[in-house]
């Protein structure tokens, strides 16, 4: 249980309090340039850093993790002597295929919803009004995107890897508890974010690549501001 005390713990502080916190979502998020830049310098860039310390430690760097069914490197891809991964050609693409596959299953997701009147539909984002909000956003859902896939994937699944799950196993623990945390914006909401996870995990333990679903997570966030939906 050693491999999984850090982990839960990362995950009660940075991420369940935003799923529990919540009430039924609201019909529309109004765009608020002050939250925005609170969530980036309070929250995203704190829990970020604290993430890669936790990943960049010596000892972190050091294991020898294999993860059989992908070959002799872990999960991760990353080597044991830097942590932090350059941006390479594999990150090129794994954005190309994550991106469409991200906007596909929202659009597939709001098409279904609008068809079940039973089940709330969940919430709609409020674009911001300027060229300073759209910056701020920008930077707002990149960071988001770098945060979650950093936890999600980078970190998460080569705890469980190092746990003893299979493959398998480890994905799916990894997604359930990614959905979870998006439970606050409704049931569709975390169908989405099950759905997105899935094909994020596949695609990162393809091209062991953090910076491809890392950006593709952030542009997918932009989208659905720009969008509205």
């Amino acid at each position: 249980m050693g491999q999984l005390i850090e982990p839960l713990i990362l995950y009660i502080i940075l991420f369940l309090p935003g799923a529990m916190s919540h009430g039924p979502p609201p019909e529309l998020v109004v765009f608020s340039l002050n939250g925005e830049i609170r969530r980036i310098l309070i929250f995203n860039i704190p829990s970020l850093a604290l993430i890669w310390y936790l990943l960049l430690r010596p000892e972190a760097c050091r294991r020898d993790c294999k993860f059989r069914a992908f070959g002799p490197q872990s999960l991760s891809g990353r080597p044991r002597e830097r942590a932090l991964p350059p941006f390479r050609r594999q990150d090129l693409y794994a954005i190309l295929c994550a991106l469409p596959g991200l906007l596909l299953i929202g659009f597939c997701i709001s098409l279904v919803s609008s068809r079940f009147f039973e089940i709330p539909a969940g919430m709609s984002l409020e674009a911001p009004p300027d060229s300073i909000g759209w910056i701020v956003m920008i930077l707002s859902c990149v960071s988001t995107g770098y945060l979650e896939e950093s936890y999600f994937r980078y970190y998460l699944l080569e705890k469980l890897e190092a746990f003893g799950l299979s493959p398998l196993m480890a994905i799916i623990m990894g997604v359930l508890l990614f959905s979870f945390c998006h439970i606050y914006e409704g049931p569709w909401g975390a169908l989405n974010a099950f759905l997105a996870g899935v094909l994020l995990s596949l695609i990162f333990v393809r091209f062991r690549s953090l910076h491809g679903i890392a950006l593709a997570h952030g542009l997918y966030n932009i989208f659905v501001y720009a969008a509205g939906v």
